[in-house]
């Protein structure tokens, strides 16, 4: 049985940081591009970040040079760091592993950033 475990989410003021975390089990982990989603309220769900089996990461420009996105393989765990968190940046997180036609989403977990 596949299972993804989001984590990590939760309230902080403009400029605060947050570390998602997404712990795989099921999967070979280490084979999977691992994603980051996030969807605001009323809004299309949206490609955050990616690492690749081969550690080549991918950042959409809203983000690009706030988060970070890692994995530790040993531990089937994805991580995106977050720093100077905006209030735009509120929204569902999600993570993904994806290998080819496999596709597993994680629980989603909720990020707040107030001024």
């Amino acid at each position: 049985q596949v299972q993804l475990v989001d984590s990590g989410g939760g309230s902080v003021q403009l400029g605060g940081s947050l570390r998602l975390s997404c712990t795989a089990s099921g999967i070979d982990f280490s084979r999977f591009v691992m994603g980051w989603y996030r969807q605001a309220p009323g809004q299309k769900r949206e490609l955050v970040a990616y690492i690749t089996a081969g550690d080549n990461d991918y950042y959409s420009d809203s983000v690009k040079g706030r988060f970070t996105i890692s994995r530790d393989n040993a531990k089937n765990t994805a991580y995106l760091q977050m720093d100077n968190l905006q209030p735009q940046d509120t929204a569902d997180y999600n993570c993904n592993a994806r290998l080819l036609t496999e596709i597993y989403w994680g629980q989603g977990t909720q990020v707040t950033v107030s001024e």
